[in-house]
């Protein structure tokens, strides 16, 4: 049987915080979030964890990537429809998480 494939749905506020990640890194964000949320979104992996609590913008899990893992994926997985949402796109240096350009604390 093949595995199931999910439908990745792209909020609109993730496309305006791309803009604050450097265009040469856009390429190495797309192609990670197909390859790692197509398919069993909701496996935890070294670099794939459910979140403690949601976020406020809505999310439970947290993809991380990129040298040094300095890139954050946050989504929801909607298993009735087959669907993950991708809600926010940041970059973490040291101890500190930006989204959009601004410092965000989870």
């Amino acid at each position: 049987m093949p595995e199931k494939r999910f439908g990745l749905v792209y909020d609109a506020e993730f496309i305006t915080q791309m803009r604050f990640i450097a265009r040469k890194y856009h390429s190495l964000i797309r192609t990670t979030i197909e390859q790692q949320l197509a398919f069993e979104p909701d496996v935890e992996t070294r670099n794939r964890k459910t979140l403690n609590r949601a976020t406020n913008f809505g999310a439970r899990w947290e993809l991380r990537f990129g040298e040094n893992n300095e890139f954050r994926v946050f989504y929801s997985i909607y298993p009735e429809k087959e669907e993950v949402h991708v809600l926010a796109v940041g970059i973490k240096t040291r101890e500190r998480l930006y989204i959009g350009g601004k410092e965000i604390k989870l």
